[in-house]
């Protein structure tokens, strides 16, 4: 198994940085997938970035160009580095990591951080 802790959330003015660690523990090995999500208030939860172990990375069209997903090379920690970010950044960020389980893929969930971007 698999467990997810988040950190670095806060509060910020518009166009200020934040970046958000998640660190993993237990069976990293089979982590196939390190992802960003959020959800923003009365939204539906969304995919922010991810990366896969060999460092492909994606990225949600409103985030590119402003956001950074990264990780350690061990899949212990990754990272969301967040620059100029926007009001409409306001949201609950959660690490999400998919497992191989035997020939299943599984999601693992972070239990989230707020991030508040408000003048």
């Amino acid at each position: 198994q698999v467990q997810l802790v988040e950190s670095g959330g806060g509060s910020v003015q518009p166009g200020g940085s934040l970046r958000l660690s998640c660190a993993a523990s237990g069976s990293v090995s089979s982590i196939v997938l390190m992802a960003w999500y959020r959800q923003r208030p009365g939204k539906e939860r969304e995919v922010v970035a991810n990366i896969t172990p060999g460092g492909n990375t994606n990225y949600l069209d409103s985030v590119k160009g402003r956001f950074t997903i990264s990780k350690t090379n061990d899949r212990r920690t990754v990272y969301l580095q967040m620059n100029n970010l926007k009001p409409d950044d306001t949201a609950i960020y959660y690490c999400n990591v998919n497992i191989l389980v035997d020939v299943t893929i599984e999601a693992r969930w972070g239990r989230g951080t707020q991030v508040t971007v408000s003048s």
